[in-house]
């Protein structure tokens, strides 16, 4: 079986992103925060984030806390 090697000299390095701020995605604006929108979820709750913008989707959270909540 061949399994590919973690080569430590390779890892990412993270850089803090102090004076950069995220583009939407969608409208190409900055982004200088996000509305939420709690949506129905089988279990836990499920937030939709969004452009404060454009209004467009930027993804979906889903928290399955130890009471569900």
């Amino acid at each position: 079986m061949n399994r590919a090697r973690l080569n430590r000299d390779r890892l990412p390095t993270y850089v803090p992103a102090e004076g950069i701020a995220p583009l939407c995605p969608h409208c190409e604006q900055e982004i200088e925060g996000m509305c939420q929108q709690q949506i129905d979820a089988s279990f836990g709750k499920a937030y939709l984030w969004f452009c404060i913008e454009c209004r467009k989707s930027l993804g979906v959270s889903h928290r399955k806390g130890f009471w569900m909540g």
